[in-house]
């Protein structure tokens, strides 16, 4: 596997950093929302967004021509928000208004409310078959365009995400590529007490997919993963990452599925907020 250059690898982890603590930032002042999964999958996002992986132009949402990144796991927006207000799709000043009524950064994603959003997700599974249909889409129109779609684990107990799955194996669809974030968390505990997933592996092999596991926080892994999945012919790709939910906030770690929708309050945000600054 490749090694990242020293200095980009320095500034991706720089600008995770500052993805997170503006996450933070956002759910402590909403009280609201959804911080484990968010801190969770930021290296992924951040590798996406600001280490070339996705074609996008901030100045052009609508750029016909762009990837798409399809967050079907919708619960998890502020870290897609975060990431769109830093790349320059709209003000930061947006942040303080995450999941205020009319504000333009709502609890899910909004395609008609927030730039750069490119489907509206929330309902588990219905984003990835969104997914499937834009592959389709840019097939027909014979765009050189990838289709991202992010998927939590606990998203993949839904009957929908297996039929979306089988569709997009018997087009063929390698202008697709599935990022599951794996981190044995919901709502109610652990995917594998709550509705067991394994071999979780085996079953997207075994509707057509080519699967590669990987640290979703090891940038090297989530680039070589990416760049892989991206050239691999004739069937969709899935990159199961497995990644630590509340990643760089230690009581977060600590407690894994109890931080996935609870925001902090503003003592616990203090608290994360000095340990993300702390790692600098």
């Amino acid at each position: 596997m490749t090694k990242l250059d020293t200095q980009l690898k320095e500034t991706l982890q720089s600008k995770a950093r500052e993805i997170r603590v503006d996450i933070v930032k956002m759910l402590t002042k909403a009280q609201s929302g959804h911080p484990g999964g968010s801190l969770g999958m930021t290296d992924v996002f951040v590798s996406l967004y600001f280490g070339g992986l996705v074609k996008h132009d901030a100045k052009r949402p609508d750029w016909a021509e762009r990837d798409r990144v399809v967050l079907s796991n919708g619960h998890i927006c502020p870290v897609l928000y975060a990431c769109l207000g830093h790349a320059g799709y709209f003000p930061k000043e947006w942040f303080d208004g995450l999941r205020m009524v009319n504000s333009h950064l709502q609890g899910h994603p909004a395609m008609h409310k927030t730039p750069g959003v490119e489907a509206c997700t929330g309902s588990l599974g219905h984003g990835f078959a969104m997914a499937v249909g834009m592959a389709l889409a840019m097939r027909a129109d014979k765009r050189d365009s990838h289709v991202f779609a992010l998927l939590g684990d606990g998203e993949c107990q839904e009957g929908l995400i297996w039929e979306a799955a089988m569709s997009a194996a018997h087009y063929k669809l390698d202008n697709l590529t599935a990022i599951v974030d794996r981190n044995d968390a919901q709502i109610d505990g652990r995917t594998s007490d709550v509705m067991s997933l394994e071999p979780f592996a085996d079953k997207w092999k075994g509707f057509g997919w080519h699967v590669i596991e990987i640290d979703g926080h090891d940038y090297d892994a989530i680039f070589a993963a990416v760049n892989e999945a991206k050239v691999t012919r004739g069937k969709p790709g899935v990159i199961i990452a497995r990644t630590v939910m509340g990643k760089g906030v230690s009581y977060m770690e600590a407690e894994g599925y109890k931080w996935h929708g609870k925001a902090p309050s503003a003592e616990q945000g203090e608290k994360a907020l000095k340990e993300l600054l702390a790692s600098t």
